[in-house]
């Protein structure tokens, strides 16, 4: 698996665990602030209200610390709001979880994180780099955790739009923001060359605004790589977005055709709107 045609990414324990502790934090914050009522809100992810987004938060934490997956008493394979196994494997989760109350389910959130929190603290470093199965295929146990800050964040942005508190600067500027982000940009490069089909020789430059704000630079050389700049050399694509645009529509929270005027485009056009109309990778 440790290959040249498909390297590892080793990534600083401290810094992937100060992203996912404050992540955690944040999430347990914004969950004591939810009125009773809005547990039961619908969130932009199908079949899902606030209740089966932390649900779903629980039963991955509790499945990395060894717990056996419930199994539910109907087929939740034939919802049709579930697509793949993984959706199968966390439907099991929400659905064994569903008929607690929320008091009991923030309580249930608070003890696996914190339970997570002293295994990963204690885990040695040489686990963390050993390369297993993550959902971005196989990488090291620490680019594992990373796509957990990312989807515990997205999952906190998920709430906040369900409940209506959407996140200010102070809110999103942090450890937890700049790890998803980082997860985010480490795709860009199967995005742009394979899903947006960018040609040989293209530079794109996606230029994240707002709070988060960061530009991306991919070069397209048989396939595309996150690049640090392009040599001096001017993009041949720029798309220009709010970072949270950008993560709500590589999470399918959003299709592009929905949108208006929030994207701009610079240089090839066709290119860039067709990497953003196949931005959304996530499983």
């Amino acid at each position: 698996m440790n290959s040249p045609s498909r390297p590892v990414t080793p990534l600083d324990k401290s810094d992937v665990l100060d992203g996912l502790f404050a992540s955690w934090c944040n999430i347990d914050a914004l969950l004591q602030t939810v009125p009773p009522e809005d547990w039961t809100a619908p969130t932009s992810l199908p079949g899902w209200t606030v209740h089966d987004v932390v649900a779903h938060m629980v039963g991955t934490e509790s499945m990395l610390q060894g717990v056996p997956t419930p199994q539910a008493d109907i087929d939740v394979s034939a919802l049709e709001h579930v697509r793949n196994d993984i959706g199968v494997l966390n439907e099991h989760w929400v659905w064994k979880l569903r008929d607690l109350g929320h008091t009991e389910l923030h309580g249930e959130f608070r003890n696996v994180t914190a339970q997570r929190q002293v295994a990963l603290s204690a885990l040695p470093v040489e686990e963390w780099n050993t390369v297993t199965a993550t959902p971005a295929g196989p990488d090291t146990y620490g680019r594992f955790m990373r796509v957990r800050v990312f989807d515990c964040w997205m999952h906190e942005l998920d709430i906040r739009d369900a409940v209506g508190r959407p996140a200010d600067s102070d809110d999103l500027v942090g450890p937890a923001s700049r790890q998803a982000l980082d997860e985010m940009a480490a795709s860009m490069g199967f995005v742009v060359g394979k899903r947006g089909g960018a040609p040989d020789g293209a530079r794109v430059r996606i230029e994240l605004t707002g709070p988060l704000a960061r530009e991306i630079n991919v070069a397209v050389d048989g396939r595309g790589h996150v690049v640090p700049d392009f040599g001096g050399e001017e993009p041949t694509t720029t798309i220009t977005l709010d970072a949270l645009l950008f993560a709500r529509i590589a999470g399918g929270r959003v299709a592009p055709a929905a949108l208006g005027t929030e994207i701009g485009y610079g240089g090839d056009e066709a290119v860039g709107r067709r990497i953003v109309d196949h931005l959304n990778y996530v499983i």
